[in-house]
């Protein structure tokens, strides 16, 4: 199976299947294909709707397969970029509603954090995603990636959001800001989200819930 991203920040992720290559997709992620490709929703059971209730996912995951060679595009939600992982040997810990599409070996599971203080003030939630199996993936982010690699016991501090996905070789936990003009007039929140070697993490630039916030001040507002 080959693939390309392409019309970033617009960005599309179009698929070459050969005949009998399948893919699983998000909900309403498909934008166009040729003929020749069938579409199967599929929801997992009871309890693989219950999990992606839970991580914010749509309930249902389509199946397209290709009954022939041809093209499958994919689009992005929002205005940003898509990441591609070949998961193997080291799984993928991916912030929810992140998943846009993968090949048939790879299996998502729920991923809770250690520390319950994470889950409520971290940014990037209580529950994540982690991506295990052999095949690959793709990501949608929010805004332009940056990969940063952090060594044995090497931290990185993050204002909450930012996270778009990390090796589970990482450790996440929280920090609060200290000083009260820090939190009332820095404009960072409450708490940094602390990442702690060894392992790849990657960073977006423009988190649509701090992109929402923005957009919001502008808005027209009912008295």
């Amino acid at each position: 199976m080959k693939y390309s991203i392409t019309n970033q920040p617009f960005t599309v992720l179009t698929l070459a299947l050969e005949a009998g290559e399948a893919v699983k997709t998000q909900s309403g992620a498909m934008a166009w294909m040729t003929p020749g490709i069938r579409m199967e929703t599929k929801t997992g059971g009871l309890g693989g709707m219950l999990k992606k209730a839970v991580v914010g996912e749509s309930l249902a995951l389509n199946r397209y397969t290709a009954e022939q060679a041809g093209e499958l595009t994919l689009a992005k939600r929002c205005p940003g970029d898509i990441l591609m992982f070949n998961i193997g040997e080291t799984p993928i810990i991916a912030q929810k509603s992140s998943f846009l599409a993968s090949t048939e070996g790879v299996e998502m599971e729920v991923y809770l954090q250690k520390k319950l203080s994470t889950g409520f003030f971290g940014g990037e939630g209580f529950l994540m995603q982690k991506y295990t199996g052999a095949g690959y993936a793709w990501f949608e982010v929010d805004g332009a990636v940056q990969e940063r690699e952090l060594a044995a016991g090497e931290q990185l501090v993050i204002d909450s959001g930012y996270v778009a996905a990390m090796e589970a070789t990482c450790s996440m936990e929280v920090q609060s800001v200290k000083g009260l003009t820090n939190i009332v007039l820095g404009g960072e929140g409450l708490f940094n989200t602390v990442v702690t070697g060894p392992g790849k993490i990657w960073l977006q630039t423009m988190p649509v819930s701090a992109l929402a916030m923005n957009l919001y001040a502008f808005m027209p507002h009912n008295s």
